[in-house]
C-alpha cells in the first residue's frame, strides 16, 4: 500500500495504473485473501478511511466522467460503511480506473471469495462427486478455456478432467488463475486417445464426443458413467477422437447465424445436461 499523499503527487497515466494496483490490493485485503505482503497496514487510519481518501484523488481525475464520479461519491456516503461498501468502492473505482486506461481485466484477473473447503477442524474437505463422470480435453490452447472447463468440471461433479498430450498446460499461470483453485483440487491426467482405451480404469467407460452432427442434447441417452470428449477452440474433436467415441455423439442445437458456442459454455451445458439425467 501506499500513503494517499504519494500517491496524489503522482502524474497521470503513473497515478493512474497505481490506484488500480491499489484498489485491486484492497479488494484481496478485504476478502481475506491479500498475497503477502500486500496486506492493508496502516496503523494511522482504518482502512474505511484509507480507501476513501484514495478515492477522492480518483475524483479529481479530469478523464474520469462525470456519471462514474456520481457513482462513486453515492457509494463514499453510504453510512454505515461496512465491509461490502469498502468492497464494492473499491471494484467499482478499479474498474472505472481500467476502462481509463484502456485496460479491461481477463476474467483470471477479477477478484472471486473462495468457497469454503476446509471444515471445522481447518482440514480440506472431501470432494463430492460422481464416480466415472469424466472429461477429455482435446488440444485446448486457452488457458483460460482449460481453466474454466476444470471450474465446471469442479462444480457439476465431476471425478476427473482428462488431457491430451496437445493439451495447454493446466499448471501454466493464467489456467491457475483462471481455474480459481480447481486446477489443484480436481483429480486430472494427461494421456492420449489409445491410453483412454488401454488403461485399466478407463477402458470399460463409454466415451462420447460433444461435437455437431450428432444427437440432440435433449433427446441423448446419457450414461451413468462414462468420458466426455471436448474439441479444440479451432477444429473441434478430431476424427480420430471421434472415432474412439463408441458411445456416439451429442449435439447442442442453435438457432444463431453462427452457429458457435465459446468451448467452455459449451461443456457447461453439456455438463449440466448429463448431472440432471443421472441424478433423476
Amino acid at each position: 500500500m501506499i500513503e494517499p499523499g504519494k500517491l496524489f503527487q503522482l502524474e497521470g497515466g503513473q497515478k493512474r495504473r497505481k490506484l488500480a494496483l491499489t484498489y485491486g490490493a484492497l479488494e484481496r485485503d478485504i476478502q481475506g485473501i491479500a498475497e503477502k505482503g500486500t496486506e492493508y497496514s496502516f496503523t494511522n487510519m482504518p482502512r474505511s478511511e484509507y480507501i476513501k481518501q484514495i478515492t477522492r484523488i480518483l475524483l479529481k481525475d479530469p478523464k474520469l466522467p462525470e456519471s462514474a464520479a456520481a457513482e462513486l461519491k453515492v457509494l463514499m456516503s453510504r453510512e454505515p460503511f461496512e465491509l461490502q461498501d469498502e468492497l464494492r468502492l473499491c471494484n467499482c473505482a478499479r474498474n472505472h480506473l481500467l476502462k481509463i486506461i484502456g485496460t479491461f481485466p481477463a476474467e483470471w484477473d477479477l477478484v472471486i471469495a473462495p468457497h469454503n473447503s476446509t471444515d471445522e477442524n481447518g482440514l480440506v474437505r472431501k470432494r463430492d462427486f460422481f464416480p466415472g463422470v469424466c472429461v477429455y480435453a482435446e488440444d485446448i490452447r486457452s488457458p483460460f478455456n482449460i481453466g474454466s472447463i476444470f471450474r465446471t468440471a469442479e462444480a457439476m461433479g465431476a471425478e476427473k478432467v482428462l488431457i491430451s498430450l496437445h493439451c495447454i498446460d493446466p499448471t501454466q499461470p493464467r489456467a491457475i488463475r483462471s481455474g480459481m483453485g480447481c486446477i489443484e483440487t480436481m483429480g486430472w491426467e494427461q494421456l492420449s486417445l489409445e491410453e483412454i482405451r488401454s488403461k485399466e480404469e478407463y477402458k470399460d467407460l463409454p466415451v462420447f464426443a460433444l461435437e455437431t452432427g450428432g444427437t440432440d442434447i435433449n433427446d441423448f441417452v446419457f450414461p451413468e458413467k462414462g468420458i466426455c470428449i471436448i474439441g479444440s477452440e479451432e477444429l473441434g474433436v478430431s476424427p480420430e477422437a471421434l472415432h474412439c467415441a463408441d458411445y456416439g455423439r451429442v449435439t447442442i442445437p442453435m438457432k444463431g447465424l453462427k452457429a458457435s458456442l465459446n468451448v467452455g459454455v459449451a461443456f457447461g451445458i453439456l455438463m449440466q445436461k448429463w448431472i440432471e439425467s443421472i441424478s433423476n
